[in-house]
């Protein structure tokens, strides 16, 4: 069977039971580096791409993909424009709503956004239907004035269902006594539970016919249009489109003009993360260095041997960067199998791990996500062993050429 020269004679040093057992550790220690630090680059970057994926669900299953609404006035042909814009094949669903800040009174106090629903359409761009604990998001009927809460917004209050609550908004109402808010009792009719801060502490639905009455608005009009959106990813190009279409005579803002500032702080925190645990590789790539320069004095002799019998610089670099690259290879294997493996598994490990040690990692009363989410990515995967395997043959160049380098008459001379 054939086999290169340089590829035989860089294993078997490889292979070889040395007599300088620091070298053979020094080894080691480089590929359970390598190894170490491309399971904990890939667990890491799973598990905050598991959280990324969870807020980001967590927080569009109460805010909207796009938002339309009318540049001055609140929207009249609300009915027109949702037709025109599902029209378009990149939105999925539209439903129209009115959201004002008000201020909520039962057994205690607290202020809120109240937003009105037409409960028909919302379910086909949100996520309450879905999430409710009590009641039904149906239960919001035109004149009974009901009203649905977000659990810590109920728990603020005090409140049940069936309980009375008064909702002060800010619009002043002439009177004998001279100008006061609006204000309206409503009826509790059901909580919902989303998983995101903002909306189960500070958000309430209303049937939109009901906010339009407490608000003072026209009637048969509402604030805006919440769209569903094929891939919310491309949600600020097709608002673009659709603002384009609507030929500027509607406000077109998605998701990310809302909520991007904390996406952005989410990714900057992976690239942050991504640049520190890569030191972890750098090090285990820097040792292969020292273990190859090491290797390279301990086999002086052999290479003048071989540059005696006609061998080039070449072929002596390309032994010793066989050698130090198949380290690097071998600890980059183990260390995406390891990678794949606990990033796959990490919910798994974590109950283990709060059971030994008697802790939580992540309390129910203090934060809404309670497990570890991951989610693995080839792409990472991929981009991580790419890395891994670059350092490794980098670091093999400055000891493979410094061996090219050897005299054999120097070599030998006190051989």
């Amino acid at each position: 069977m054939y086999h290169p020269l340089e590829a035989f004679i860089g294993l078997r040093y490889l292979r070889a039971k040395r007599q300088n057992h620091f070298i053979s550790f020094i080894s080691l220690i480089s590929m359970l580096g390598i190894a170490l630090g491309i399971t904990t680059l890939i667990t890491v970057i799973s598990v905050m791409n598991g959280f990324e994926k969870e807020l980001r669900a967590r927080i569009l299953g109460s805010i909207s993909h796009a938002t339309v609404s009318a540049v001055d006035a609140p929207l009249s042909d609300w009915g027109d424009v949702i037709e025109e814009l599902e029209a378009d094949p990149q939105v999925i669903a539209a439903a129209p709503f009115t959201e004002e800040g008000v201020w909520l009174q039962a057994r205690g106090s607290n202020g809120a956004f109240l937003r009105g629903v037409d409960p028909a359409l919302e379910p086909k761009v949100s996520e309450f239907s879905e999430r409710m604990l009590a009641g039904r998001i149906t239960d919001l009927v035109e004149g009974e004035y009901g009203i649905i809460l977000g659990v810590s917004l109920a728990s603020r209050l005090r409140v049940s269902p069936g309980d009375k609550i008064t909702v002060i908004a800010p619009k002043l109402k002439a009177s004998p006594f001279g100008a006061n808010p609006q204000m309206r009792r409503f009826t509790l009719v059901g909580v919902f539970e989303l998983g995101e801060f903002e909306a189960d502490s500070a958000l309430a639905l209303v049937h939109m016919a009901d906010a339009a009455k407490l608000l003072r608005m026209p009637a048969g009009t509402v604030g805006g249009i919440r769209l569903k959106l094929q891939d919310m990813d491309r949600a600020w190009i097709v608002a673009q489109e659709l603002g384009d279409r609507l030929e500027g005579r509607y406000r077109v803002r998605d998701w990310t003009q809302e909520r991007g500032n904390l996406f952005q702080a989410v990714k900057t925190e992976k690239t942050v993360m991504w640049v520190i645990l890569s030191l972890i590789i750098a090090v285990a790539a820097f040792n292969i260095i020292s273990m190859l320069v090491m290797v390279v004095t301990d086999k002086q002799s052999d290479i003048a041997i071989l540059k005696t019998m006609g061998a080039r610089a070449g072929t002596i670099m390309r032994i010793f960067i066989v050698q130090g690259s198949l380290i690097g290879v071998i600890g980059t294997a183990l260390g995406v199998v390891g990678g794949i493996l606990l990033a796959q598994n990490i919910s798994a490990v974590v109950p283990v791990l709060e059971s030994l040690f008697g802790f939580s990692l992540f309390p129910a009363d203090i934060y809404y996500i309670t497990d570890l989410p991951s989610d693995l990515q080839s792409s990472d995967v991929v981009k991580f062993a790419l890395m891994s395997l670059g350092m490794s043959l980098l670091s093999t160049l400055y000891p493979a050429w410094r061996a090219s380098r050897t005299h054999p008459a120097e070599a030998l001379r006190y051989e």
